[in-house]
C-alpha cells in the first residue's frame, strides 16, 4: 500500500532534537587563542546564517578579541552586587528566553558570583543544552579536576576552579586549540596576552618552557583519549567488530604462575616502545582458589598495576573465547601469550588454546614469549 505524504514527510524529517549540542575549544594555557577561535567559529555559523549570540566572553583587554566580539550580539550580562562591588555574570535565563541556535560561553571553569542562578559555569551550560540551545566554549587543561593536582606537581600552581572529569566528556566535538610552547611565550614578550608589567613574572613562572610542554602534552593526551572514545562509539553503532589500529592496544594473558610477572615486565617494555595502551587479562577459571595461587595472582595483579597496565578480569571457563571477547571489546591490537618450556600433552592444550584464541578472535598481533615456570 503506498504512503501517504504525511507519512513521506515523517520518514525524511529528522529527529526531533532532544539537546544542545557542544562544541569545546580546549588550551593549554592562557594566551593560545581559545576566545579567539570560539569567536571565529561563531562568526562563520552567524554568516551562514545560524542565530548566534554571546552569552559571555573575557575580552582581558585584547583588542583583537574586543573586534570579533563586537561582530554579534550580546545578550546583557546580569548584574550582581556582593561585599560591595558589582560582578557581571551571564544571564542563564535571558539567554534561553532569547532562544538562540547557538551561544557561545567563555571560560567554563569560571566560579559565578554567590547570588547567581549556579554555583558553577559548566551548571548554566548544562540548563543552556537541556533548552536545546546549541553551546561552543572554552577551556584550559589545567581545569580538569582529575589533572590539576599534576598541574601543581609541575607548575607549583594550585588550580581553585575546576570542572568535573564527566562536564569536558559532555562535549560532541573537542577541538584543541594548539601553539608552540615557543610561540606562545613570543605573544606573552609582545604583550598579546598579559600588559608589559606582568610579562617577565609570567615567563618566569608559569609560563616556563618545562611547565608549557607538560601542559601542552597532557592536553594533546585529552583530545586524542575523546577522538579514541568517538571512533569507538561509531564502531560500537556500526556494528564494526574489526580492530582498526589507529593506535596500539597491546594486552597479555597471565595467571597466578609467578613467572608472570616476567611477561608483564616484557610487555609494558613493549607498551612503552610502542607508545600503546597496556592491559592485562587475567581469565578466573576458578582454579586459582587456594591460598597460595590467590597470594602469587594478587602479586601479579599488583605489579601490572605498578606497571601502569589497566588490569581486566574476566569470569569464563574458556580461556580463548574469553579473552577473544576481551580483545574485541577493548579494541586490542597486539597480544603477548607466556609459554612454559613445557612438554607432552600441557605443550599440546596450550597450542590448543592459541588456534582457538585466533580462531575466535578479530584480526590481531600474537606474540608468544617462551619463560621458565612451574610445570
Amino acid at each position: 500500500m503506498p504512503k501517504r505524504p504525511e507519512e513521506w514527510l515523517e520518514v525524511v524529517s529528522p529527529p526531533e532534537k532532544t539537546k544542545g549540542a557542544f562544541k569545546l575549544f580546549l588550551g593549554y594555557a592562557p594566551g593560545v587563542g581559545k576566545t579567539y577561535a570560539m569567536l571565529s567559529e561563531g562568526i562563520r555559523r552567524h554568516t551562514r546564517g545560524e542565530d548566534v549570540v554571546i552569552g559571555f566572553v573575557e575580552t582581558h583587554g585584547r583588542a583583537g578579541i574586543k573586534e570579533l566580539a563586537a561582530q554579534l550580539e550580546t545578550v546583557p550580562r546580569r548584574q550582581l552586587e556582593y561585599k560591595g562591588t558589582t560582578f557581571e555574570e551571564m544571564d542563564v535565563d535571558a539567554v534561553i528566553a532569547r532562544r538562540p541556535q547557538v551561544v557561545l560561553m567563555d571560560e567554563l571553569a569560571h566560579t559565578n558570583i554567590p547570588g547567581s542562578k549556579h554555583r558553577k559555569r559548566y551548571e548554566d551550560l548544562q540548563e543552556i543544552l537541556a533548552a536545546k540551545i546549541d553551546v561552543i566554549s572554552t577551556m584550559n587543561i589545567q581545569h580538569m579536576e582529575s589533572i590539576a593536582p599534576t598541574v601543581h606537581t609541575i607548575t607549583g600552581i594550585t588550580v581553585r576552579e575546576t570542572v568535573p572529569d564527566w562536564v569536558p566528556l559532555l562535549a560532541n566535538e573537542t577541538v584543541m586549540v594548539d601553539l608552540t610552547p615557543e610561540a606562545l611565550q613570543n605573544r606573552l614578550r609582545r604583550g598579546d596576552v598579559y600588559s608589559a608589567e606582568k610579562v617577565n613574572q609570567a615567563l618566569t613562572n608559569f609560563f616556563r618552557s618545562g611547565n608549557l610542554i607538560a601542559l601542552r602534552e597532557l592536553a594533546l593526551r585529552q583530545v586524542a583519549e575523546h577522538v579514541d572514545r568517538s571512533l569507538e562509539s561509531y564502531m560500537a553503532a556500526k556494528d564494526i567488530d574489526d580492530n582498526w589500529a589507529v593506535r596500539e592496544r597491546l594486552a597479555v594473558c597471565i595467571s597466578s604462575n609467578p613467572a608472570a610477572q616476567y611477561l608483564v615486565a616484557r610487555a609494558a617494555r613493549m607498551a612503552r616502545r610502542l607508545d600503546a595502551e597496556f592491559y592485562v587479562i587475567y581469565v578466573d577459571r576458578g582454579a586459582d582458589d587456594n591460598p597460595r595461587d590467590q597470594r602469587t595472582l594478587e602479586a601479579n595483579v599488583q605489579f601490572a598495576h605498578d606497571l601502569g597496565a589497566q588490569v581486566v578480569r574476566v569470569l569464563g571457563k574458556n580461556v580463548a573465547e574469553s579473552v577473544a571477547s576481551v580483545v574485541r571489546d577493548k579494541h586490542i591490537t597486539q597480544v603477548i601469550f607466556g609459554r612454559t618450556a613445557s612438554k607432552g600433552l600441557r605443550r599440546y592444550f596450550y597450542l590448543t588454546a592459541v588456534n582457538r584464541f585466533l580462531r575466535d578472535a578479530p584480526s590481531v598481533d600474537v606474540h608468544i614469549v617462551t619463560h621458565e615456570g612451574k610445570n
